[in-house]
């Protein structure tokens, strides 16, 4: 089964504990898939985990197929030798409760190149051969990913619509051949980078595998424009002769925000990646599930129709519905790779075509029980548990959403809200948290998720992203002793009780 009764928690590696400054594929990313196993959750969701950019977001990075190199574990490459224990000696005093991306990519981008440096002078001929085998078994993205960086570095990080060199910029031939000749070792170290990022991730994978934990990743349904994607494909997006987006992905307005949230994705040309059998979206989905095994597809609904904004609007409030690729993008993929282990981020403005399009491939939609006491009366709301249905996912609060605690305590759950939850559950809200786990542990949902900050009881200062700001966002972290918190077993228990623990035969103790 793809989905069977299971429960699991959301967290990213980012926000892992660890002496660098952010988390890593390292040691506590084993300690947390113990603490996983050891609470009965079969789920580990994730957000995407491509390079991030200017901003820090991970839905917004400079490839839809690369790893984040920050998150290469730096004691792993002292493990092969490849960096010594004491080039770590000069650690600077990072903060333990947040990430400070600029240090940490400073510090991280310094120590990767040492460890470059050492693999060209000290690999053995053997990890050569297989860092080159696996190089030629991504060319098809990677070759393009490493170029890129390697002129965004050399162009000073700006978007490659602003290089220097034109004919770079927009990705001519004979640029781009001279360009790596004469960015040959960097990008050779691109690429040995990418190699550490996921020779280290499948091994994590590996071992939440062999403990009955799969890991759920998130595909965003659009990219970053300043990426390799839209670098090597223009012409798979509405870009004008320079290179800049003619119109943008956002949202109307919304739960989240009165002007709707502008994303600024460049839009696909639909009917082009059609004519090319869908084949850029099939290689993204073969990728991803190459390095998880259940696949959360942001912002669903823009499939069946999305809301197109002119680029030279600074807001989404002036925009249109134009059709998605539909059902022939999902025939496409089926065909390509089978059965879709795909849950369907299906919130926000749903008609019955969305619905339509779900169903009828059996995707899982999301139910988010922070919004189900916030509308009426009637017990008509989607996202009350008693109108769950079997196939479906359940979320406390998701990545966009205040923890429970800061949903509680803020006023995000207004007057009215409070009371149609003190109704439901038939008694005062002693910890909107705990009220909100049970209700998904025990709903019919085969899949029900939870952010660590709602099993630990964190408020708003753990909030990991509010849509609409700019900054501030992606940075939080937790503490080793964290791990030792007694509402781990309260989660193991109520895991249990509600048959969610990761094996019949466990659950049945």
């Amino acid at each position: 089964m793809i989905f069977p009764r299971s429960s699991g928690i959301l967290l990213h590696p980012t926000s892992l504990p660890g002496r660098y400054g952010i988390g890593d594929l390292g040691e506590w990313s084993y300690r947390f898939v113990d603490y996983l196993e050891a609470a009965g959750q079969t789920i580990w969701q994730v957000l995407p985990l491509g390079p991030t950019s200017y901003g820090d977001s991970p839905y917004q990075c400079l490839s839809a197929f690369a790893g984040n190199p920050n998150l290469i574990s730096l004691d792993k490459l002292v493990d092969i030798g490849w960096l010594s224990s004491s080039d770590l000696d000069d650690v600077p005093s990072f903060p333990v409760h947040s990430v400070d991306f600029g240090p940490v990519i400073e510090y991280h981008n310094a120590k990767l190149h040492l460890a470059w440096e050492n693999f060209k002078a000290r690999g053995t001929a053997e990890q050569k051969a297989v860092f080159a085998q696996w190089r030629a078994e991504q060319a098809l993205w990677l070759d393009d990913f490493s170029v890129f960086v390697a002129l965004k570095n050399s162009n000073g990080g700006k978007p490659w619509v602003e290089w220097e060199n034109s004919a770079e910029a927009l990705h001519q031939e004979a640029a781009v051949i001279a360009a790596k000749s004469r960015l040959a070792d960097e990008i050779d170290e691109q690429c040995f980078r990418q190699w550490l990022f996921f020779e280290q991730w499948t091994a994590l994978k590996k071992y939440a595998n062999s403990k009955n934990i799969r890991l759920v990743g998130d595909i965003p349904i659009f990219v970053a424009h300043d990426s390799s994607d839209v670098w090597a494909n223009p012409h798979l997006f509405y870009l004008d002769e320079l290179g800049n987006p003619l119109v943008v992905a956002g949202v109307p307005p919304d739960y989240f925000s009165e002007t709707g949230q502008r994303w600024g994705n460049p839009l696909y040309r639909w009917d082009v990646m059609e004519q090319e059998k869908f084949r850029w979206w099939i290689a993204r989905f073969r990728a991803s599930l190459s390095t998880v095994d259940i696949i959360r597809i942001d912002h669903f609904r823009g499939f069946e129709a999305y809301w197109e904004v002119p680029a030279s609007e600074p807001t989404a409030v002036r925009g249109r519905w134009v059709p998605g690729p539909q059902d022939a993008f999902f025939d496409a993929v089926q065909d390509a790779l089978g059965a879709l282990p795909i849950i369907a981020e299906d919130l926000g403005v749903i008609t019955p075509g969305v619905e339509r399009l779900r169903d009828k491939y059996g995707l899982p939609g999301m139910k988010v029980l922070q919004f189900a006491f916030g509308t009426s009366d009637d017990g008509r709301d989607p996202f009350l548990p008693h109108n769950h249905v079997p196939n479906c996912v359940v979320y406390t609060g998701t990545h966009d959403n205040n923890t429970t605690v800061g949903w509680w305590q803020s006023g995000e759950a207004d007057k009215e809200s409070r009371k149609r939850l003190r109704q439901y559950i038939g008694h005062e809200v002693e910890r909107a948290n705990w009220e909100l786990i049970r209700m998904g542990m025990s709903s019919v949902a085969h899949t029900f998720v939870m952010p660590l900050q709602d099993v630990l009881g964190f408020g708003a200062d753990t909030r990991m992203n509010t849509p609409g700001n700019p900054s501030g966002n992606w940075t939080w972290r937790f503490t080793p002793e964290w791990f030792e918190h007694k509402s781990h077993e309260r989660l193991a228990r109520y895991t249990r009780f509600f048959y969610r623990w990761h094996s019949d035969e466990e659950a049945d103790k």
